[in-house]
């Protein structure tokens, strides 16, 4: 893809890259330059840890869209996975 940047140093972030990104408007972001390429990044908020009932769970930052089920099933599966690997592994 290729943009152009405006005299006060704009640059527009076509709509298709911002979605593969999850880069929302307003939302805070962390330039660098290294080895001739800006990288771009968004700023990571964290996480609390919030008393739910007798349950603990973690609050996202305000603004934060919610996981869909794809992602919370790719998650859990990520997570089984590791721990196949860790209980699996010679020597342990």
């Amino acid at each position: 893809m290729q943009t152009t940047i405006d005299s006060a140093g704009r640059v527009v972030i076509p709509k298709a890259l911002r979605q593969r990104a999850g880069l929302r408007a307003g939302m805070d972001l962390h330039l660098e330059y290294h080895e001739g390429k800006i990288e771009i990044e968004p700023v990571r908020q964290s996480v609390r840890l919030v008393r739910r009932g007798s349950r603990l769970a973690l609050a996202a930052p305000p603004g934060t869209r919610p996981l869909t089920h794809g992602q919370v099933n790719q998650i859990l599966e990520e997570i089984r996975e590791g721990r196949i690997r860790e209980t699996t592994q010679p020597g342990r």
